[in-house]
């Protein structure tokens, strides 16, 4: 509470509608830190099996192209994979999520990624090079996902701290505040009227 606070109507009324903005503010960031937590409890709960996903088709993608290596010479590796014809542009596009800016990633990909002839390669090169292309679809899908999460999440702490913030300090000082005015206001116009009913007997007498 301010003790220098002028005690006076028009400071009531700009502490009365203080409170009553604070109060919708703190409506409204309530509203928003629930409705982040529950897209962060969705998005969680996508990202577990989906990280588990990418990380058997890289281990499995990695063990074919350990085969190819050991089913292939050197030099024809390295002959095979020199001039690659598959092209890969990502874009980015902003959506929002509660006032929260968050990634969208747009993958273009064209061309064929076996960029070799048959003759000097095995098998396993053209299994391993697929399963990679097949892998991107999702370590792209989890990348935009944990991004998503790791921004909502920042907004969520930001956000439950102007909540506490508004909920335990502002709102409660300016109903303070307003009460100790009400207070000052009861005893000046308890004053008054004492020294008004003083006047009146002294008319009267």
């Amino acid at each position: 509470m301010k003790t220098n606070t002028s005690a006076t109507r028009m400071e009531l009324l700009r502490l009365r509608r203080r409170v009553s903005l604070a109060s919708r503010g703190h409506r409204l960031l309530s509203e928003k830190r629930d409705e982040i937590s529950r897209q962060l409890i969705m998005i969680a709960r996508l990202i577990k099996p989906l990280r588990i996903k990418v990380e058997m088709e890289l281990l499995q993608t990695s063990r074919r192209f350990m085969m190819a290596r050991a089913s292939m010479e050197p030099e024809n590796i390295k002959a095979a994979l020199e001039i690659p014809t598959k092209k890969f542009k990502l874009a980015i596009e902003m959506a929002s999520i509660m006032s929260v800016k968050v990634p969208r990633l747009i993958k273009d990909m064209s061309g064929d990624i076996i960029c070799y002839g048959f003759a000097t390669t095995s098998g396993e090169m053209d299994v391993a090079l697929l399963a990679l292309e097949r892998a991107f679809d999702n370590l792209i899908e989890l990348a935009e996902k944990e991004k998503r999460a790791k921004l909502l999440a920042k907004e969520l702490q930001t956000t439950r701290r102007r909540v506490n913030v508004l909920e335990h300090v502002v709102i409660p000082e300016i109903k303070q505040t307003i009460r100790f005015i009400n207070n000052k206001l009861g005893e000046a116009e308890r004053d008054n009227t004492s020294r008004l009913m003083k006047i009146a007997d002294m008319i009267r007498a």
